[in-house]
């Protein structure tokens, strides 16, 4: 249909089969991609096009990689590929990109261009007359479809639920996260032009750019999931390029409790903490579930609430009807442009939101939010990186003073524990497994010390033969928290006081 076709096939191609070209007419046959491939198409359409037309032979053949320990898991057929089935992927996709009119391809959607460009491979597969066993044939055709329309090698690694991460260092190399650990992977590139293409292709769909001139950026995928790259020259071996996942499923805490972050009493107890509107901190190291976490309260905010989000890119994935996601914005080549967390979160103030929920406080922003928590945006959250609930308000003392403010130590931490009212901690052991490991609540200040208690501890106790860590939650007894009057004004305080004894009953 959009294939440049004569009548007996391909207008550019003799009727009767050929024997497959050479890797010399092949590079002929790249060569003139660019005459047929319009600059007006899409981004995603125009870079696999280059990718093809201009990658000499030699470079689109990295070195092969050893089969992946966890590719039993896939959900696509991951066989160990030898260097013909990448020669013949080659000369079908130069072939492909010779042929097909990527102006017409554009007006389809995804299932449509997708069938097209199947239709088109196999009859380039029977013209060349090249001999492939059917499963070697499907893997090629899904392989050159993602290459086209897709996110290429990525897209096997982005439709498994089960990878948290997928971190690629370079044209050669990737490695995934699965259950907690992280294993190499079988999938690589054609050479690291096609990696930084992928990877502009990706920061394009948020307004960003990836190059030499700007080679760190932040973007995501549609699905929310957080991608970070950075590129030659400042990495050496190519681009590296770390995607962080997210679940298709959202998770709930009740699938937290499922999986043992949390006890069903202590996922109560955070239920009542969301719905009473308490201002929560979560804390935790990179990888600890902070995001995901956060996600869950949020999910116990009433459906009437106006909720504003500010994050540097945009994850969270509320399920409330009022909410206004905004994200922050990197400087131009020029330098100009920049819109900081903190900008967002002084406009923000502006526009009547319930409660304001930022991503991750990273900076002096902390301040603002710390002071619209102070008025009346009661129920706002946030992450901050810390190992500890303690550690986690000294941070944000040290963080305000980066910001340049000159207010007494006593001042501040006046404001953080005037402002704060619950520390959740997040941690990743060393088996990889996710727990919750401390609620803990801000008392008040006594002298010049912020006072807090802890409602909820984790207790490692071991583990079994498998290297698997064996804890529980145990409660610390505390029978009246700070925030009950908070739960009686939401008639919450009856549930708060049956979870405080189930609690108690489980320590036992």
């Amino acid at each position: 249909m959009f294939g440049k076709r004569g009548n007996d096939g391909f207008s550019k191609k003799p009727a009767a089969p050929v024997p497959a070209a050479p890797p010399a007419a092949t590079s002929a046959a790249a060569g003139s991609a660019t005459a047929v491939a319009p600059r007006s198409g899409p981004e995603v359409l125009s870079d696999p096009v280059r990718e093809g037309a201009t990658a000499p032979r030699q470079q689109m053949t990295p070195p092969p990689l050893q089969p992946a320990a966890g590719g039993a898991q896939s959900r696509r057929r991951q066989t160990t590929r030898d260097e013909g089935y990448y020669d013949t992927k080659m000369q079908v996709f130069s072939a492909l990109i010779d042929t097909i009119d990527l102006s017409q391809l554009a007006k389809l959607d995804t299932e449509s261009a997708r069938e097209e460009i199947r239709d088109i491979v196999n009859d380039i597969i029977a013209i060349k007359n090249l001999a492939m066993p059917i499963a070697e044939q499907e893997d090629l055709l899904d392989d050159i479809c993602n290459d086209v329309l897709g996110y290429g090698p990525l897209e096997p690694l982005l439709a498994r639920d089960d990878i948290a991460d997928i971190m690629v260092n370079g044209a050669g190399q990737t490695f995934i996260e699965v259950s907690g650990k992280t294993i190499a992977s079988d999938i690589r590139f054609r050479d690291n032009a096609q990696l930084l293409s992928i990877c502009q292709r990706i920061v394009s769909q948020v307004g960003r750019r990836v190059d030499e001139s700007s080679p760190i950026c932040d973007a995501r995928l549609p699905d929310g999931s957080r991608v970070n790259v950075i590129a030659p020259p400042l990495a050496i071996d190519g681009p590296a390029l770390t995607i962080r996942k997210f679940k298709k499923d959202k998770l709930t805490l009740e699938q937290l409790v499922k999986f043992g972050a949390i006890t069903p009493e202590g996922a109560a107890l955070l239920q009542i903490i969301g719905r009473v509107r308490c201002n929560i901190v979560i804390s935790g190291g990179t990888g600890s579930g902070k995001t995901t976490l956060l996600n869950c309260l949020t999910g116990y905010i009433e459906q009437d609430e106006r909720v504003i989000t500010c994050e540097d890119t945009a994850e969270l994935q509320l399920q409330q009807p009022h909410v206004v996601r905004l994200e922050t914005r990197p400087p131009n080549i020029e330098g100009e442009g920049e819109i900081t967390m903190r900008d967002l979160i002084k406009n923000c103030l502006r526009m009547r939101p319930e409660r304001i929920i930022v991503g991750e406080v990273r900076g002096p922003e902390v301040f603002d939010l710390l002071q619209a928590m102070n008025t009346g945006h009661d129920g706002s959250m946030g992450t901050i990186h810390a190992n500890t609930p303690r550690e986690c308000l000294s941070r944000m003392e040290s963080m305000i003073a980066m910001g340049g403010f000159t207010l007494p130590a006593k001042t501040v931490r006046e404001i953080i524990a005037s402002s704060v009212d619950v520390v959740i901690q997040a941690q990743r052991l060393r088996d990889g497994s996710r727990r919750i490991t401390a609620i803990t609540e801000v008392c008040g200040m006594e002298g010049d010390v912020i006072i807090t208690q802890d409602l909820v501890r984790y207790k490692i106790e071991g583990e079994d033969a498998n290297g698997k860590l064996i804890g529980r939650h145990v409660s610390t007894g505390i029978g009246k928290p700070r925030f009950w009057d908070r739960a009686r004004y939401y008639n919450e305080e009856k549930r708060l006081a049956a979870t405080l004894d189930a609690m108690e009953v489980e320590k036992q």
